[in-house]
Formats: structure tokens, C-alpha cells, sequence
């Protein structure tokens, strides 16, 4: 097996295959490509995994279907997939990666734009509908089924009727960047909660919050 840590680190085949599955965790940040995408609501799954990397002092390295790094934390692995893809298009990344690193869909955490959340509004849950999100509509496709885990993050609903792909593509208002990075510390929080503490206990202790 050539895993993922295989070809950051160049270790030998051995060291991934001594992972317990079970404790080996696939982080995808959900988000399009390129500059003019960077800063828009849409690409807060990109965002948060940035924030993380930047605090971790982790490298993102472009590898197939995605841009990834790992991370280790209480004998867990974490896995982070920034797909490169484009958001439509998301699930052949986060299936290609799942598999080989041999990761069971309940240890995938999926961090997506929520419309129907106000800004900043944390809502973890095991399954659920695409809710209209393209990029958790062919998640559900690529994998065949809707029961895995998502990380909701809420960008609110400020836009006017047929205004809503201008809204969720535009950039963050002054105000929601003020309050951008102690949300992003949550959500921090919230992806090591998830692979340590386990999905019911990061429901209830992120949920609303």
C-alpha cells in the first residue's frame, strides 16, 4: 500500500499498515480553486483547514484529486484533504482518498458553508441531506450514501430572492471577519474533538455553540 503518509514523509510502506484504521481520521475542507475563490463564503471548509494547518505548523503538498497534510494528535491521524477538484466535482476526491488510505466513512468529517445557519453557527451531525449543497450532493453520489459525518458552518442568509450564488461566492463582510477568528478557533477545537473524543461528545459540546 502507498499511503498518503508514505508520500509526504518517504517512509516505508510498513508505517501506514501499522495504523489502526480506526483511529485514522479524513478531514476534507470543502471549497473551488484559485485566487478569486479564496476569501468567499463558499470556502470556509478551505478556511478552516488553513487555520489549522497555519496553527499546527502543518504544509499542504498537492497530491492527486487534492491538496493534503496530516496531522498527529493523541495517537489519532489526521488526514486533511483540501480538494482540488472544484466544489461540484468534491466526492471523487474525498472517495479516492477514503479508500486509499483505508479510512471508514465514519471516521470522515466533511466541513461545508451552511445557508441556513446564521454566520458562524456550529451544527456537527452523523448523516443528513445535501440540503442543496453541491458539493455534499455528489459526496453522497460518489460514496452512495448520506449517513457520514459533516461539519456545518453557518454563513447566514443575507442575500436577496436570486441572489443567493452571488452571496454564497461573494467575500465576508467586515463584520463577519471581525468575528471570523474565534470561530475558526472553534472549529479548531472541534475537528481534534472529533477524531478524540468521538462524534456524540463533539455534538454536544459544539452543537450551537
Amino acid at each position: 500500500m502507498s499511503g498518503f503518509l508514505n508520500l509526504i514523509f518517504g517512509r516505508n510502506k510498513s508505517i501506514t499498515q501499522e495504523i489502526d484504521p480506526m483511529k485514522k481520521f479524513l478531514i476534507v475542507g470543502l471549497g473551488n480553486i484559485g485566487a478569486e475563490y479564496a476569501d468567499t463564503r463558499h470556502n470556509i471548509g478551505f478556511k478552516v483547514l488553513d487555520y489549522f494547518a497555519e496553527k499546527e505548523s502543518l504544509k499542504f503538498e498537492t497530491k492527486r484529486l487534492g491538496d493534503l497534510t496530516s496531522f498527529k494528535f493523541k495517537g489519532r491521524t489526521f488526514v486533511f484533504l483540501k480538494p482540488n477538484t472544484y466544489m461540484n466535482l468534491s466526492g471523487k476526491a474525498v472517495r479516492y482518498w477514503m479508500n486509499t488510505e483505508k479510512i471508514p466513512i465514519e471516521n470522515i468529517l466533511v466541513i461545508t458553508d451552511d445557508i441556513n445557519l446564521d454566520f458562524g453557527t456550529i451544527r456537527v451531525k452523523g448523516k443528513g441531506s445535501d440540503g442543496g449543497h453541491n458539493g455534499l450532493k455528489n459526496i453522497q453520489q460518489e460514496l452512495n450514501t448520506n449517513k457520514y459525518p459533516r461539519f456545518r458552518f453557518g454563513i447566514g442568509d443575507s442575500f436577496s430572492k436570486g441572489k443567493q450564488v452571488d452571496y454564497v461566492l461573494g467575500e465576508w463582510s467586515d463584520d463577519e471577519l471581525s468575528k471570523m477568528p474565534e470561530r475558526l478557533e472553534k472549529s479548531y477545537e472541534l475537528i481534534k474533538s472529533f477524531g478524540t473524543a468521538g462524534m456524540n461528545n463533539t455534538m454536544n459540546t459544539f452543537n450551537g455553540k
